[in-house]
């Protein structure tokens, strides 16, 4: 059971707190800051548990932003850390044996995977496919899709965060510091919405390299053939297809996306659990496409540079290596979707007794509140919901113990107890009562 909040000066999160306030941007890591009597510092994690500086646990739908689908510190994976520690931690321009044994699980794993190349993040992964795909096409526009999150860099900072429709297929910038001339090379498109993509792809084609998108775009999930239709168009207009499946890979199904949805992409990027928690992304694809990132080709026009210090970290690779050695087992992804369905299910009954007007929203592992009368299909049905109203739900999970991040996308992982399981559930009707009242 979560123990009771307390706020003292002898307490040491309030010295950390103190310290971020001087140091950290906001007291907060990346895009997120939780409210201040809402907050806490983490000082260990055991499986599906967060536990803060002041002993309090937390039960933890977040997930290490999905990373975590065995939870946290699993022991296969803290074995394969220490057993690769003992040998090396980092090496930097040759191969390492970890490294190599781990491509080749990525490589029998993923459809469309030839070859694969290491990054350090899913969001370096998804900046060098769009490099690969322009230098393999020599062309310079990509397709994305409205509300869809390709990480951090400057090609991806367009159209994620929209409070408007878009004037498609003109992008926007997310972020101060985006180069103005980078929106002439970035296109938007409505999700699920195959007549505005093939309008866009025809008039373009000339010019455009390829279409990235997520299988499941935050938790929309693709309507039945739109994914096989932008393989369709994507053959047809001579452009590649991209699958960012830093959420969706090793997540759906041991295959990602692509086995999930029987599709399968030119290139895909990967981050999260391929590095079983640790700095590693990967992107994936056809080995002619591939092959322009090979050194030996430097100086070529059509080369594209990827390097990175920890491109490959032996830990990480232990890691992510020991992570699908325990999800490739029989039954795995059977056992934890069909648990998850259960819980959402559990939490909709919850929703429903207390005639809130929302949903649980979401499929396999991926889940989200959202007040709406439907499912979302694209990015303006996210924005028509009532954010406001579960927003406050979420923090009133928080202020019981259940982490969340308010209105954002969450997980299930193959630790959570019946017990957790249970007590969430508790959690949520007082929640109600809270939002109700």
């Amino acid at each position: 059971m979560a123990l009771p909040l307390e706020q003292n000066d002898l307490d040491p999160q309030a010295h950390l707190y103190a310290i971020a306030e001087r140091t950290l941007p906001g007291a907060g890591l990346g895009g997120y800051s939780l409210p201040k009597d809402l907050r806490f510092a983490v000082s260990a994690a055991e499986g599906a548990h967060l536990i803060c500086t002041q002993g309090r646990r937390y039960i933890d739908f977040v997930g290490g932003a999905g990373a975590n689908i065995l939870g946290a510190n699993h022991p296969e994976v803290v074995a394969a850390i220490q057993a690769q520690a003992a040998k090396a931690i980092h090496v930097f321009g040759t191969l390492n044996e970890a490294a190599i044994l781990l491509s080749e699980k990525l490589v029998a794993a993923i459809p469309c995977a030839e070859k694969i190349c290491f990054t350090s993040t899913g969001s370096e992964a998804t900046a060098y496919a769009l490099r690969i795909a322009r230098a393999f096409t020599g062309k310079d526009k990509v397709l994305k899709f409205e509300g869809a999150y390709h990480g951090n860099h400057d090609y991806a900072s367009f159209s994620q965060f929209p409070t408007a429709a878009a004037n498609y297929p003109q992008a926007t910038a997310d972020s101060g510091g985006v180069p103005r001339a980078l929106q002439d090379t970035m296109l938007v498109a409505p999700y699920n919405d195959l007549e505005a993509v093939e309008q866009i792809v025809a008039a373009e084609a000339e010019d455009l390299a390829a279409i990235v998108v997520e299988p499941v775009q935050r938790v929309i999930f693709p309507q039945q053939g739109f994914l096989a239709g932008l393989r369709r168009l994507a053959d047809a207009y001579g452009v590649l297809l991209i699958f960012d499946e830093v959420v969706t890979g090793f997540r759906l199904a041991y295959g990602g996306g692509q086995e999930y949805f029987g599709v399968t992409p030119d290139l895909a990027s990967f981050g999260k659990i391929v590095g079983g928690g640790g700095p590693l992304g990967c992107v994936a694809g056809r080995a002619e496409m591939l092959e322009r990132t090979n050194p030996r080709n430097k100086g070529r026009p059509d080369y594209a540079y990827i390097n990175g210090t920890l491109h490959g970290n032996p830990l990480a690779a232990a890691a992510g290596a020991a992570t699908l050695d325990v999800i490739a087992q029989p039954g795995f992804y059977e056992h934890l979707n069909q648990k998850a369905e259960t819980f959402y299910a559990a939490m909709q009954a919850v929703l429903d007794r207390h005639g809130l007007p929302a949903r649980v929203t979401g499929r396999a592992s991926l889940w989200q509140f959202l007040f709406a009368a439907e499912d979302p299909k694209n990015q303006l049905d996210i924005l028509a919901a009532d954010q406001a109203s579960a927003r406050k739900l979420d923090l009133a999970l928080l202020k019981r113990g259940i982490y969340v991040l308010p209105t954002v996308r969450r997980f299930f992982s193959g630790v959570l107890s019946e017990e957790d399981l249970e007590t969430t559930l508790a959690a949520l009707d007082q929640a109600c009562q809270e939002l109700r009242a």
